[in-house]
């Protein structure tokens, strides 16, 4: 147990005397590296301990995960789907006292923080229907047999997932996986290791699951390293930055096992002419500033046409400036802190750089602590830092287009092809997006969005394709596919002479 004093969260299901400063492997138990702090990033306080895994233990649990899954993917589907919906009533049982630990764990609005509860009961709920999907189809075949092929359990899945959502982009991974007959392994990023692991644990933990099924190890890079090594670990779902995961990429592929891969973005927002500017400007200030910009689907850049450019920034700027930054958890706060200093210090770097390289700053650009005001900026040009790189932070870049040819091409600049919101007259707006190649298109809408049931990922730098969400993509994500064939007696062998 660690020694360290916390500031106390509402006592309840989550039982934090029972993990606090552990790890799961087997059960809950210390674990050979250090017991770091969790910090509360609106006020710095301490509220849990987490044990972080060694590279050793992260090695042992694929090897113990690997020796549990073959009961557990024997399992009736009827058993299976009973574990998943009791950790989606879990979610809904303690809500309240979940919310709480995602506002403060990630310095969350209300809003947000809701958001990813309800969001974790229905990524249950719908892996509850996994078990009883078909999995698999009735071939034709040209010999006197039957020809099968079948979706089989990829065996131990690896999740590595990040600080920003960090209950969201856990279990929308560990749910289907653990349906479908999986064991998993967790690695929670070390700062948010709470609403990213703990929590999942408890769920699946009070739900029944059989222990081992399901291990969480916190951890640092060693730990992730020796995740994507082992070679009992088949599948790794990552979630988090392009340069991390280009190194996820390389070692799987090296070690012949799937990554599944869904990294950042810069996200384009294309403003219309003619579109509703107080509803257009409403959305775009949604899209970048909801939860600081710390969202992979963050609009990083707002592409507005020409006539209506003048205005938009500065109906966008009056967004910024009436939006009430602080404490989300003690205060009103519509915008609360960044996670930590290093994300802070990077983030405002880039509005220096941006400024320097001829960006105008009409609204916020500064920062008090880890508070960063939302910011928009205007007259921003190609090859100016704030477009072309991920700011992962409250900062809006706004830039003019004249024709639709254009705002295509500007879309395309970026390497990143996550998210696209167009909005205005939706004639013009399906004829654009029919020549954009992004993971998700919105019209009339920001491009902030998810849902249980919705196939969600990305292309070019921002990943490996939708390879989460609905009962398609998890199906393909979390399974292989087995070619089988039964005859009603043993084949003629063309070497085989008369036996007479």
């Amino acid at each position: 147990m660690s020694p360290h004093a916390h500031t106390a969260v509402s006592p309840g299901a989550l039982d934090q005397q029972r993990w606090d400063g552990l790890l799961y492997l087997d059960g809950w138990t210390e674990g050979g590296g250090e017991v770091i702090d969790v910090h509360e990033p609106g006020t710095g306080a301490v509220i849990a301990s987490a044990g972080l895994a060694t590279a050793q233990e992260m090695t042992f649990a694929a090897t113990r995960a690997a020796r549990v899954q073959t009961d557990w993917a024997a399992a009736a589907p009827a058993v299976r789907a009973t574990i998943a919906r009791g950790a989606g009533d879990f979610f809904l049982r303690h809500a309240e006292e979940l919310i709480e630990w995602v506002q403060r764990e990630t310095g969350a609005i209300r809003a947000k923080a809701e958001l990813e509860v309800s969001i974790a009961a229905n990524e249950c709920f719908d892996a509850a229907a996994l078990p009883h999907h078909p999995h698999g189809e009735v071939l034709t075949s040209n010999e006197p047999h039957w020809s099968f092929a079948r979706r089989q359990p990829a065996g131990v899945v690896g999740v590595i997932s990040p600080f920003n959502f960090p209950l969201i982009l856990s279990i929308r991974s560990v749910a289907p996986a653990l349906a479908l007959g999986n064991s998993v392994i967790l690695k929670p990023d070390p700062r948010t290791p709470v609403s990213g692991g703990y929590m999942i644990m408890r769920a699946f933990e009070e739900a029944g699951l059989t222990p081992g099924v399901l291990q969480l190890l916190p951890g640092r890079v060693a730990a992730g390293s020796a995740l994507t090594e082992a070679p009992e670990v088949r599948v790794v779902s990552f979630t988090g930055s392009t340069a991390a995961g280009r190194k996820v990429g390389e070692a799987c592929g090296r070690n012949l096992k799937r990554a599944h891969l869904e990294l950042g973005g810069n996200n384009a927002l294309i403003v219309l002419p003619g579109a509703d500017l107080e509803l257009a400007a409403s959305a775009g200030a949604f899209g970048s500033f909801l939860h600081q910009g710390q969202i992979c689907m963050t609009t990083g850049r707002h592409l507005v046409h020409e006539s209506i450019y003048e205005e938009y920034v500065r109906r966008l700027a009056a967004k910024a400036h009436s939006l009430r930054v602080g404490d989300p958890w003690t205060t009103t706060a519509q915008l609360g802190p960044v996670i930590d200093r290093v994300q802070r210090d990077r983030i405002v770097a880039l509005i220096r750089a941006a400024e320097d390289a001829g960006a105008e700053v009409v609204a916020g650009g500064g920062a008090e602590g880890l508070l960063v005001q939302p910011t928009v900026l205007a007259g921003v040009g190609a090859g100016n830092p704030a477009w072309t790189e991920e700011i992962f932070g409250p900062v809006a870049p706004v830039r003019a287009f004249s024709t639709l040819d254009e705002a295509v091409e500007l879309v395309h600049e970026s390497a990143y092809g996550l998210a696209v919101g167009i909005l205005g007259d939706v004639g013009a707006a399906m004829t654009v997006a029919d020549r954009l190649r992004s993971g998700k298109i919105h019209i009339n809408e920001q491009t902030v969005a998810d849902e249980s049931n919705a196939p969600f990922g990305g292309v070019g730098n921002s990943g490996t394709g939708a390879r989460f969400g609905g009962y398609t993509a998890n199906i393909e994500a979390f399974t292989e596919t087995q070619w089988l064939t039964v005859r009603p007696s043993i084949a003629p062998s063309p070497f085989a002479g008369d036996a007479r």
